[in-house]
């Protein structure tokens, strides 16, 4: 007798399957963060020492007793409010903002007026347009101390070209531009928007280029005068670049200081003294720098308040 075995087959185990891990979003944001902060990380640590640091340390200063002799001992002794009450107290710090608010007005007003003139003058074809442009530019490029010293020369009463050639056409010539009180600072002026003539012309003529020429094309066609294009076309277009020149000329013109020690070293009678002039007599020539940290940090919180407004304008304009 014969028995057949029947061999009951067994299902072979499955093999072995390998599932793809899912990315974890969370690790993937702190990634994608820490290489942004990696890209950003040394322009915030050059702002936090070349800027923050000295920022920080300008106001602490205003309010410490800083001698030339806390250069040696290190000793600097905290003096409450005396610094600020001693420069706000003294009559030569309002005449210093008052000579800054002017100087900064009648400079912005000429160098914008008359870099928007030659601007406009300039988008026209005739022969020399490039060489005449170039040429223009040659007082931005001259260092200011040197435009400075030259001007000196050019307005000196006695000697100066400027009265010699007023003398030969019978306009007077012994003019003390920069002698007399009454006309120092109005000089001074003068020579700063002549500086400052060639970067209002450089931004305002770029911004220019930028305007669609169909638009003109079609105001010629309405009949638009002249003066009604400029002032419908025109400005309108051109307000982000006029705004962006204004307030890099407003940073640059607050502050400045070379320029005035070139010429009338803020005289005659401190009537060119401002309060870049007036930071720089307390601290390297008075050797009182609280007094000299005090006004620049009035110069600073002046900057800053004009910062302010100028980022809430933009942003009210862009919304």
């Amino acid at each position: 007798m014969s028995t057949t075995t029947a061999s009951a087959t067994v299902p072979a185990a499955d093999a072995p399957t390998t599932t793809a891990k899912k990315p974890d979003p969370a690790r993937a944001r702190r990634r994608r963060r820490l290489s942004q902060w990696g890209f950003i990380a040394p322009a915030v640590i050059f702002m936090l020492l070349f800027f923050g640091y000295p920022l920080v340390r300008n106001v602490l200063m205003s309010f410490q007793d800083y001698s030339p002799s806390t250069f040696f001992d290190g000793k600097a002794p905290f003096n409450g409010t005396d610094n600020w009450s001693k420069v706000f107290q003294d009559d030569l710090f309002g005449k210093a903002l008052w000579h800054t608010v002017v100087f900064t007005v009648g400079s912005l007003i000429g160098q914008f007026g008359i870099g928007l003139a030659l601007a406009v003058f300039f988008t026209k074809r005739f022969p020399l347009n490039g060489v005449l442009r170039s040429l223009i530019l040659l007082p931005w490029l001259v260092p200011m101390v040197v435009s400075g010293i030259v001007w000196r020369r050019i307005l000196d009463q006695d000697t100066g070209v400027l009265n010699s050639f007023l003398d030969t056409f019978g306009l007077g010539g012994a003019t003390p531009w920069l002698t007399s009180p009454g006309m120092a600072l109005f000089s001074v002026i003068l020579v700063n928007i002549w500086i400052g003539i060639p970067f209002n012309l450089v931004i305002l003529y770029g911004g220019l280029q930028e305007v669609p020429k169909e638009l003109y094309e079609a105001a010629s066609l309405d009949g638009a005068s002249a003066w009604r294009t400029f002032r419908s076309i025109t400005l309108p277009l051109l307000k982000p670049v006029i705004t962006v020149v204004l307030v890099l000329g407003f940073m640059s013109t607050v502050k400045i200081l070379d320029l005035i020690l070139a010429l009338t070293d803020g005289g005659p009678a401190d009537s060119t003294q401002t309060l870049g002039t007036l930071t720089y007599q307390n601290s390297f020539v008075q050797l009182d720098f609280g007094a000299g940290a005090v006004v620049g940090n009035v110069l600073i919180l002046i900057s800053a308040v004009f910062a302010v407004f100028y980022l809430r304008a933009n942003r009210a304009e862009g919304k």
